[in-house]
Order: C-alpha cells, then structure tokens, then sequence
C-alpha cells in the first residue's frame, strides 16, 4: 500500500500535471509544424527550385515488385520541421526568462548576513566607541 500512496501523490503533483499538459500541447504544436514544413514552406521552395517536390525525393536502393529506397526528401522536411520548433521552443524559453529577470529585479534585495568576522569586528567597534 505505500508504494501506491508514494505514486498516487508524485502523479498528482503539480509538475507531472505541467509536464503531461505540456506533451498534449507539445504533440499539437508538433502536427501544425510539420503542416506548416510541408503545405506552406516546401511548395514555394521547391517551386523556385525548379518544381521539385522533396516529399518524392529518394534515392532507390533496389527497383522491382518491393522497392526500397532512402527517402532524404521526408527527411529534410522533418529536419526542417525540427529547426522551426527548436526556434520556437527556444523563443518561449527566452521570453519566460526575461519575465523572470523583471519579477526578480522587482523584488527589493536585502543584503546578505554579516560575516561572524564583521560581527565581531562591529562589537569590537562599539566597545572602543562606549569606553
């Protein structure tokens, strides 16, 4: 029974709760990304290369009734999809951390604790200073 009380309360904490949310949106973003590579980037691309579609490019292995063949068109697309959620990722991340350096500098600082040094060097101060 305590390893399932033990579960119970790590599924039920907050970060799991972020990171399964997080992998739910994650996949979403990831299907309008590779939407985005191939429906709207990869067309104009190819176009301006000379009608090349880089879903069909591949380089055959073996010809016959079962062909076999490096498809590097799909690839690229996916590679391409990877750079534009990296950016995107990376453009989240960065936005996060400048909200964070301007609740952090909206904090008012207190200075740090005295050393023991500085304490004993303030009494010895004050002692001179009563005599």
């Amino acid at each position: 029974m305590p390893i399932l009380q033990e579960f119970k309360e790590f599924a039920v904490r907050g970060n799991v709760v972020d990171m399964a949310v997080g992998i739910i949106i994650g996949g979403a973003f990831g299907t309008i990304v590779q939407s985005l590579v191939k429906d709207v980037i990869m067309p104009p691309v190819g176009l301006m290369l000379g009608g090349v579609d880089f879903s069909e490019i591949k380089i055959p292995l073996r010809g016959g009734q079962d062909p076999v063949a490096i498809n590097i068109g799909v690839f690229l697309n996916n590679v391409i999809s990877f750079v534009i959620v990296a950016l995107a990722v990376f453009a989240l991340v960065k936005a996060i951390n400048e909200i964070r350096k301007r609740f952090d500098s909206e904090k008012p600082k207190t200075p740090p604790a005295p050393t023991p040094s500085e304490t004993y060097l303030k009494e010895i101060r004050d002692a001179l200073v009563n005599k």
